[in-house]
């Protein structure tokens, strides 16, 4: 695939092509139109378009949304088709999820593995939700719906076909030590100058991680710069790609990440309390939650969030992407260590 189509050029029509001979229909009998790419989408590109299918007489209409990988980064990351069954699950289960039409995993289409998903109405950026007054009902519901939308997530039956494949962590280990080691071998891995307070994080860390209550399934990314909302409150989780199996509490932890509240002084997403999410999680899972745990978890959140921040800088300096907001995110890492000693403090 040439550059012009990483740009969008040429999406449209093999769009067209690829549900045409999906659908068995004509190629002429489906026609996509009025593609624009999405803001956000940091790891993956998104793309707005409207498809028709002429069949039965009758012409259906379907607001979409492609989601692909950026080409040329094929296989360093999740998997494409694992995404949408995960995605198919979650919303058999009640989960607010777009609805998954078609989807592959072969680059020669798109230049990219990619799916197509249904278009929900509604806004993503949290600075919106946080700040605008037309969103300050959703705002102060918002802890308490998340929460209970995370019971769903973690009530869905593991043996299911479409969750077969979930990246998970021996049954004889921790997935909390397990979690901790694979960020500490990112670190390592990647960081191009010493960071003494990950070292001191890590063992700090180890010293205590929880054995979960149960495992289920982990989103794996759950904060607000991954829900779909409007005026009315949550519309749609998004971005499954991380999704495994682990232990629950670690998505509430990654939502009341520091980083992840965006200014905002309330913990959990910058929109609520501590106490509303769990409250809201233990009356929709009916199980309770270890506040010891969830402090883990917050604080291993400011860990992860540092491997993010020195991952992202690697690409700027090792040539791939010459991009300042890649080069800027290198130096936020120094934020979430802050959090790490406030931890290690105890005073977080």
């Amino acid at each position: 695939m040439g550059a012009s189509a990483g740009r969008g050029d040429g999406i449209s029509e093999r769009v067209a092509a690829f549900v045409a001979q999906q659908e068995g229909l004509d190629a002429v009998r489906v026609r996509a139109s009025q593609l624009r790419r999405l803001a956000g989408g940091a790891s993956r590109e998104i793309w707005s378009l409207d498809l028709e299918l002429e069949r039965d007489g009758g012409v259906e209409r379907l607001p979409l949304v492609l989601r692909r990988d950026p080409p040329g980064r094929v296989g360093d990351g999740g998997d494409r088709g694992l995404e949408r069954r995960v995605l198919r699950a979650a919303l058999a289960g009640g989960v607010p999820v777009p609805r998954v039409h078609w989807g592959s995993g072969d680059a020669s289409l798109l230049g990219s593995p990619f799916f197509l998903m249904d278009r929900v109405a509604g806004e993503t950026l949290p600075r919106r939700l946080l700040r605008d007054e037309r969103y300050a009902a959703a705002r102060a519901a918002m802890a308490g719906e998340l929460g209970a939308i995370l019971a769903r997530i973690h009530a869905l039956d593991l043996a299911q076909a479409d969750l077969a494949g979930l990246a998970a962590p021996p049954r004889d280990r921790s997935p909390a030590r397990a979690e901790v080691e694979r960020v500490a071998a990112g670190v390592r891995a990647l960081a191009v100058e010493p960071h003494p307070v990950l070292d001191l994080a890590e063992r700090w860390l180890l010293e205590r991680a929880p054995e979960p209550q149960r495992r289920a399934l982990v989103h794996g990314d759950y904060r607000v710069g991954n829900v779909l909302f409007d005026e009315t409150g949550v519309r749609a989780i998004l971005d499954w790609e991380l999704a495994h199996v682990g232990d629950p509490i670690e998505d509430l932890g990654w939502l009341c990440t520091r980083a992840w509240r965006f200014g905002s002084p309330l913990p959990a997403g910058g929109v609520g309390t501590r106490e509303a999410l769990v409250e809201a999680y233990e009356a929709a899972s009916g199980s309770k939650v270890d506040r010891d745990a969830l402090r883990f978890w917050e604080a291993f959140g400011s860990y992860k969030v540092a491997l993010v921040f020195i991952t992202q800088s690697r690409v700027y300096l090792d040539g791939r992407v010459r991009s300042v907001e890649l080069a800027s995110l290198g130096r936020r890492t120094v934020e979430a260590e802050d959090e790490l000693l406030r931890f290690l403090r105890g005073e977080a």
